[in-house]
C-alpha cells in the first residue's frame, strides 16, 4: 500500500519510502528494508536464524515475522524448501515482502498478512516440518499509550500471547516437526509448562550472556511436537568479549 503522504523511489525495481533504507544482512548479498522510527529487528532473531535447525526440503513459518527477517536469513543459511513468514500488521507485512522481492526470493519465501491466534485455520493442519517465533517478550500491557503502534505490538503481548503462539504453532506442525522460539529467560517456567500443555517437549536450550559474567537476558528454546522428555542444555552464547568486541560465535552468526 503506497502511502500519498510519502515520496517514493525506485531500488532496483522495489519502491521504497523516503524514511526507508536497505540494510546488509551479510549473507547472500541480501539486504532488508527497515523504517526509521520504527521497530527494526535486533539480535534476537539473527541469534534465532543461528539456532534453528531447518533441513533439506522442509518447509518453514515464522509467526509474527514482522519485515520478514528470520525467513529471509533461514533461505539464505539453509537448504530449506520453502519459508512462510505470518504477520498481522500491513505495514510490516508489505515491507517483507518488499524485501523478498528485493532479495529475488519469491519463490522460497512467502509473506502472508493474518492472525497469529487464527494460523491452524490459515495454513493446513501438521503442514510445516519447523515452526519459528520471536514473540512479544513483555505480558504486561498496562501503560501502553498507543497499542496500535509497532513497536507496542512487537514488544507486548497486545494482539497475541505466549499461549496463543505456542497453541497454533502446535496445530500447524506435523508430529515430529521442531518448535523454535527466543524469549525471555523469566518467563521460561511459563514457556517449557505451556509447551508441554500443547503436546511440545522441549529438547534443547541455550541461554545468551550479554557479557560472561552477566545475567542471561535470552534464551533460546527447541521443543519438538511429541518427542520424548529429554531436555539439553547447550553452552550458553556471549555477545561481548572482555573488549566489547562481538564474540566469535557472534560474528559467525551474523556471517562477519
Amino acid at each position: 500500500m503506497i502511502s500519498k503522504e510519502h515520496t517514493w523511489i525506485k531500488v532496483k525495481e522495489i519502491s521504497l519510502r523516503d524514511d526507508e533504507r536497505i540494510d546488509d544482512l551479510q549473507r547472500n548479498h541480501y539486504g532488508i528494508i527497515q523504517r526509521k522510527g520504527a521497530f527494526c529487528f535486533g539480535m534476537d532473531a539473527v541469534l534465532l536464524s543461528g539456532f534453528a535447525v531447518v533441513k533439506e526440503g522442509e518447509k518453514v513459518l515464522d509467526l509474527g515475522t514482522g519485515t520478514g527477517i528470520i525467513p529471509i536469513l533461514l533461505s539464505a543459511k539453509t537448504q530449506g524448501m520453502h519459508f512462510t513468514g505470518l504477520e498481522i500488521q500491513e505495514e510490516s507485512a508489505d515491507m517483507a515482502r518488499r524485501s523478498v522481492a528485493y532479495n529475488g526470493l519469491e519463490d522460497r519465501v512467502e509473506i502472508v498478512t493474518g492472525d497469529i491466534k487464527e494460523a491452524g485455520t490459515l495454513f493446513d493442519r501438521a503442514s510445516f516440518d519447523v515452526v519459528t517465533s520471536n514473540p512479544p517478550y513483555m505480558n504486561d500491557a498496562h501503560g501502553i499509550k498507543n497499542p496500535q503502534d509497532a513497536k507496542a505490538i512487537a514488544r507486548h503481548e497486545v494482539l497475541c500471547t505466549l499461549e496463543d503462539v505456542v497453541r497454533e504453532g502446535t496445530r500447524v506442525l506435523r508430529p515430529g516437526g521442531r518448535f523454535y522460539m527466543v524469549h525471555r529467560p523469566r518467563r521460561l517456567i511459563e514457556i517449557i509448562q505451556t509447551m508441554k500443555m500443547h503436546g511440545l517437549e522441549p529438547k534443547r536450550m541455550k541461554f545468551v550472556h550479554p557479557y560472561r559474567d552477566r545475567e542471561a537476558n535470552m534464551v533460546l528454546i527447541e521443543a519438538v511436537r511429541g518427542g520424548g522428555a529429554l531436555l539439553k542444555a547447550e553452552p550458553p552464547v556471549i555477545v561481548f568479549d572482555e573488549n566489547g568486541e562481538y564474540s566469535e560465535e557472534i560474528r559467525t552468526t551474523y556471517g562477519y
